[in-house]
């Protein structure tokens, strides 16, 4: 029997003790049913269900029992969609006599109806085209498409989805139902009456919109007439549901209409325009003239590509009138209309250039706020013209590339895409043609500098000639780089880093033209090679640049090479020539790149590495070993000199600035060629990787030995390293891996995983002794501090449970070389976990909580090939573990437990949650490590498995607040659902889009990882979102006043509208027949725009004599408050508060010539110097009165009365405050002036602050 049918069958059986009494009667009588299959000895399937259960019905069928014949009826709405098609075919008609008594509109309640729908599309669906014609299914037809128009909605919603199934499902052979013509008569006749009765024409145009069906051809047009009819009723909601139900009908038009039918329908959908501002008939209309008219171009593609520039004439403007989703319908559309509807014959004709006359329209001010729609579509009939482009768009892109140059334009990342595009389509050559870089000082028509142009560019550049940058961009370069050095003759140093700098960017265009280019044979020639070679050797500022170049080239000619494709760039023969002309410079490409390999640190030279890769990928096999010959020379060679790195060696300033030892570069270099060797020299490499693997004074060539072992074992089956490697593993390899155990450094503990995972994936079954030998290495390695060692630690794992599964006989003999053994055990799964439980005995915490993490990780995989009760005994002997007082076991035995919770079976889980429950909750109230948190996504788990109640029942006395609080969480969940439900059911069509979206990039973020991450770790987050998560919790959102300041608001007439404000400055008027005066224009408020500066700026911190001072915000709060208090009150007064320029008081307190009146009411001048401060003066301008008063202090060298630290002011503390400088010690100045024998006086900001303090010597 179907698991899917079972575990629908067991769900019902699970209800038999639910307190609703309908589905109390539901599993009864599934029971019932049960019941009588086991006493007949009937088989236990979907037929027998559906015999005894008609059977049933038609007792029931007089008898008036409404409660017998609903429960039969909903297990007959379950059982049906598994019964096989044959035998609803032979009782069809027995069915619909039975089931057409249940559909009494009067009589019937709602849940029945919906079985007796579920019902009859089951039966409808499995029936052929003669039963079609049948007088009773046509009627039964007839009855649910009366009831996808029923004023109840769960009967509605239920038959428009039946009638849609059936509809679009025809059955076979045929194109066209049989039942079409029943089903258009039906919507013609309710469409007809939608002025008399709205609500079911309403009702009819929902189920045609789902309905997705070829119609009749004779009741096509009629259909498309009626539906273009409701629009003129003047009612919304109607004409929205029209338009969208015509749109589903476009889908068949191609095949109902002739073209002139089709272009009177378009043209009459186009008198049907609906206003801008109406978003929802807007876009429904916008993407019927998407449909139709991509419909339309594949009947006539050359009447459709001349309207076109007509109609996006005419839909141009919603982009710049209509709502938000409304600019982006209009967007979509035309952008369809220009990818799908301009044929390839036509790409360089007259109607082209009227399509592009309309879009440059959209580069006008009066679409200002819809530019960045505007620059996409251009950006799209680039893509589309390609090198038809030009010289049509000449002029956009000049227009486009103008508006990016003004300094205050606001996307300029939407015109880089229109460039970027232009770029791809037209090629680089005709591009600079059209707007040049300037950077040399030319002649041109123009005399504008476009160094920006050059990133751009790189990032754009495709299958470009690299004829061109050898015959132009690399002589601009040069002359860039003559002119940076003139500069530094100069002692010029700006400009020199300026021309520099433009001579490394023209260089990093050589990538984008490397991406497989047409003329490889005819650029690449000696000359350019030699040139490249030497700039790779003697200038290392553009070396990474020509290595990626480089790279680039051979990977995407190598790749072409070998893969047949008819869509590439140039054909698979053209691409064998080339890499056979690119092989010729390889030896000496290589040679160079060696030697820059080894001059260069390590830390930087992994762009060289891949690099050699490339180029050995394209060479012969006889020289990739040739030159590994001589690169093993030099190992040996050095191997022999070579002293272990000192600590200081060690350091990352050091590895910066320094080379590694020739040792590690020649290794390096041997193991990049490992899988282009021969049998010869992987043996030369296997030799030299076993020397470097006991090199245990040198952590690094040890990694770099097992690393070389672990390259050559990942091989192909067919590669003659694998094959030696498979030579030499029983005799050499396996013991040097058991014997090397003990002397493994932490850096190459990953690399050996990495070796014993290849080595176990394919052991032969004399070699099974080598995976318990290593078993506890891989255990140990789950608690490795690297993640990538503990990930590499965990495959291990896997693929020795993987080769014991596969069997065979254990040597258990020649594990470790204990000759004291002789058994032989056979290889299978449980004895794999046997013997990673084994590590449950270790002496140390950290071993038996590795034990626990591999158990848990191995159990999550092959639980499904271990028998119930060898889980049951594990399980109960890790519980053991989790009541441990060590924090370290205890929280690996949690994540067992969080993987028993998901992986073990319902019934095996149960029994045991007496045991489970009370050693969880030893943790529930421990904070450290948050071990409460994982008790409480173990609960959560356990209750959505098994239910709360026996969560509840297993939980011990004093925790049960615990429980408590889980149900009162989850019934909060519930109403936020029911909430979030009922709200999202108001919506509109663009929050159900961006429901879904949020859900997609939810799922996305939530699949990331591996199923057993996502049970260990990926409870956390949703435990505590679902705590956070308020039913109904709207947010208040307090209106602000915008205040104007800095610009002039210009008022526009659409109400709808965002206003725009003009930026002044003072420079003079604003000239509006500038062409940069709309970036002057600014759609955001200057003042709301300077506030959030000036946030910005206080966030940002300020350096002071080479420290960081961070502005106290509280403190500027705290002025602005009591400034705004003492304005308040002035204003009360009736005095008028100054503006701060116009502020005499304050300047005469804060200015250079200002002055102060003593207590004598006599005058004193400050007498500061320039760049002094108002806490250098000593003026107290935040004392509690908010008045600035000047402070008594006197000038003078060693003046006892100077105030320090006022500028480091706090509101509980006065500062740490060191002359000049400001030092993290806490101590105030001591002048010897004021020092008095056994007390120090301090003075500080006010009398309050003035203290003695006796000092004892």
């Amino acid at each position: 029997m179907d698991s899917e049918f079972e575990h629908q069958l067991q769900k019902l059986r699970d209800k038999i003790g639910s307190k609703t009494p309908h589905q109390q009667q539901h599993a009864a009588m599934l029971l019932a049913v049960e019941e009588t299959i086991t006493e007949q000895k009937a088989a236990v399937e979907p037929a027998s269900y559906f015999a005894a259960l008609l059977t049933l019905m038609e007792q029931q069928s007089g008898s008036g029992s409404n409660a017998l014949s609903n429960a039969i009826i909903f297990l007959l709405s379950v059982v049906l969609p598994h019964v096989s098609a044959s035998m609803l075919r032979a009782k069809f008609t027995t069915m619909m006599a039975v089931l057409s008594q249940s559909l009494d509109l009067a009589s019937a309640d709602v849940a029945l109806l919906r079985s007796v729908i579920s019902c009859l599309e089951t039966v409808l669906l499995a029936q052929d085209a003669s039963s079609w014609r049948q007088p009773i299914a046509q009627g039964t037809l007839r009855s649910l498409m009366q009831l996808s128009t029923d004023s109840k909605p769960k009967i509605r919603k239920r038959a428009q989805e039946a009638v849609s199934s059936l509809l679009s499902r025809p059955p076979p052979p045929t194109a066209i139902h049989p039942a079409a013509h029943i089903a258009s008569r039906f919507v013609l006749e309710m469409l007809a009456n939608a002025k008399a009765d709205p609500q079911a024409a309403m009702h009819t145009l929902q189920l045609v919109k789902q309905t997705e069906m070829l119609w009749p051809a004779d009741e096509f047009e009629g259909l498309c007439a009626a539906l273009m009819q409701l629009p003129r009723l003047n009612t919304p909601y109607v004409a929205t549901l029209a338009f969208q139900a015509l749109e589903t009908v476009f889908a068949s038009a191609g095949e109902s209409l002739d073209e002139d039918q089709f272009r009177d329908l378009l043209i009459s959908v186009i008198d049907l325009k609906p206003n801008s501002s109406d978003s929802a008939t807007s876009e429904a209309w916008l993407n019927i003239i998407q449909k139709g008219y991509i419909a339309y171009a594949q009947i006539s593609a050359e009447a459709c590509f001349q309207s076109l520039p007509d109609l996006i004439d005419l839909v141009l403007p919603d982009i710049e009138l209509g709502k938000s989703s409304t600019r982006d319908a209009a967007t979509r559309c035309v952008w369809a209309l220009i990818r799908e509807c301009i044929p390839d014959s036509k790409l360089g004709s007259d109607g082209v250039q009227a399509i592009i006359k309309v879009l440059a329209g959209g580069l006008s001010y009066r679409y200002r706020e819809s530019w960045a729609l505007v620059f996409l579509l251009i950006a799209a009939l680039f893509q589309r013209l390609g090198k038809f482009a030009h010289p049509s768009m000449d002029a956009v892109a000049k227009e486009v590339a103008n508006m990016r140059m003004e300094p205050e334009f606001q996307f300029k990342d939407e015109a880089d895409a229109v460039l970027g595009a232009a770029i791809r389509a037209v090629g680089p050559q005709v591009f600079l043609e059209i707007l040049p870089l300037n950077l040399d000082g030319g002649q041109s028509q123009d005399n504008v500098g476009r160094a920006w142009l050059l990133p751009l560019m790189k990032s754009h550049i495709r299958n470009a000639p690299l004829g061109y940058f050898v015959s132009t961009m690399l002589p601009l370069a040069d002359k860039l780089s003559v002119q940076s050095q003139q500069f530094v003759s100069q002692n010029r140093e700006l400009e020199a880093k300026i021309y520099n700098a433009l001579s490394q960017q023209v260089w990093a265009l050589l990538s984008g033209f490397c991406n497989v280019p047409v003329d490889i044979l005819d650029s690449f020639t000696v000359g350019f090679a030699e040139r490249l070679a030497n700039e790779i050797l003697e200038v290392p500022a553009t070396r990474s640049a020509i290595c990626g170049a480089l790279q680039t080239l051979l990977t995407a000619v190598h790749a072409l090479a070998h893969t047949e494709s008819a869509n590439g760039p140039i054909t698979q023969q053209q691409a064998l020539a080339a890499e056979m002309h690119l092989a010729r410079f390889a030896p000496d490409y290589l040679a160079q790149l060696f030697n820059v390999f080894a001059l260069s640190p390590g830390n930087g030279r992994g762009y060289l590495m891949d690099t050699i890769t490339a180029f050995l990928a394209v060479i012969t096999p006889g020289e990739v070993n040739a030159t590994f010959a001589k690169v093993c020379a030099m190992l040996d060679q050095a191997l022999k000199s070579h002293k272990p790195p000192t600590a200081a060696e060690l350091t990352e300033r050091y590895l910066e600035a320094h080379p590694p030892p020739t040792a590690h570069t020649m290794t390096d270099l041997a193991i990049v060629m490992a899988p282009y060797l021969d049998t010869e020299h992987a043996q030369m490499l296997v030799r030299a990787a076993f020397v470097l693997a006991n090199q245990s004074e040198d952590a690094m060539l040890q990694k770099k030995g097992y690393k070389a072992l672990s390259r050559l074992a990942a091989q192909s089956a067919e590669s003659p390293a694998r094959q030696l490697i498979e030579s030499v593993m029983t005799e050499q390899l396996i013991p040097m891996l058991i014997k090397s155990a003990g002397s493994v450094g932490a850096g190459s503990r990953r690399d050996r995983l990495m070796l014993i995972s290849a080595l176990a994936r394919n052991l032969a079954d004399d070699q099974l002794h080598f995976i318990p030998a290593m078993l506890s290495e891989a255990i140990m390695g789950t608690k490795e501090a690297n993640e990538r060692a503990r990930n590499v630690a965990f495959e291990t794992l896997l693929v020795m449970g993987q080769r014991m599964g596969q069997g065979g006989v254990i040597h258990m003999a020649t594990v470790g070389g204990d000759t004291g053994m002789a058994a032989e055990q056979d290889a299978n799964i449980v004895e794999f976990f046997k013997m990673t439980a084994a590590g449950l005995a270790a002496q140390t915490p950290h071993m038996v909580s590795a034990t626990i993490a591999a158990i848990s990780r191995t159990l999550f995989e092959f639980h499904e090939q271990l028998d119930v009760q060898f889980i049951i005994e594990l399980m109960s002997t890790v519980l053991m573990f989790v009541v441990n007082n060590n924090r370290e076991i205890s929280k690996s035995s949690l994540g067992f437990v969080k993987v028993i919770a998901v992986v073990l079976p319902k019934d095996v889980l149960l029994p045991h949650l007496d045991e489970i429950v009370p050693s969880i909750c030893k943790w529930s109230h421990e904070y450290k490590n948050q071990m409460r948190l994982k008790c409480r996504h173990i609960l959560d788990r356990l209750a959505r498995r098994l239910g709360l109640d026996a969560v509840a029942k297993a939980m011990p006395e004093e925790h049960q607040k615990l429980i408590i609080n889980m149900r009162k969480r989850e019934q909060r969940l519930q109403r936020a659902k029911e909430n979030g439900g009922a709200q999202q059911s108001t919506n509109g069509d663009s929050a159900q889009a961006k429901t879904v979206a949020a859900a997609a990039t939810a799922a996305g973020k939530k699949s990331f990882g591996s199923a057993f991450e996502d049970i260990i770790y990926g409870s956390e987050s949703e435990f505590e979102d679902s705590e956070d998560e308020q039913p109904g919790g709207a947010k208040k959102r307090n209106d602000r006043a915008k205040k104007n300041k800095g610009g002039r608001q210009v008022e526009s007439g659409d109400a709808t509208r965002a206003g725009a404000w003009i930026k002044e400055d003072t420079d003079g008027p604003l000239d509006f027949l500038d062409r940069s005066a709309f970036t002057h224009f600014s759609t955001i408020d200057p003042a709301m725009a300077a506030t959030a500066k000036a946030r910005r700026a206080r966030s940002e911190p300020k350096v002071r004599n080479g420290k960081f001072v961070f502005d106290d915000e509280e403190e500027d709060e705290r002025k602005a408050k009591a400034a705004a208090k003492a304005a308040a009150e002035a204003v009360q007064d009736g005095a008028s508060v100054p503006d701060a320029s116009e502020d005499y008081y304050l300047q005469s307190l804060t200015s250079k010539e200002g002055f102060y009146r003593t207590a004598n009411q006599k005058i004193k001048f400050h007498k500061r110097k320039a760049g002094d401060s108002d806490e250098e003066m000593g003026i107290a301008s935040d004392n509690e009165g908010g008045v600035p008063k000047p402070s008594m202090a006197k000038k003078g060298k060693g003046n006892a009365g100077t105030v320090y630290g006022r500028e480091f002011r706090s509101k509980k503390a006065q500062g740490d405050v060191k002359r000049g400088n400001v030092d993290p010690y806490a101590y105030v100045p001591l002048n010897p002036k004021t020092m008095k024998k056994g007390a120090i006086a301090i003075k500080g900001n006010s009398k309050k602050d003035k203290r003695t303090r006796g000092v004892k010597g």
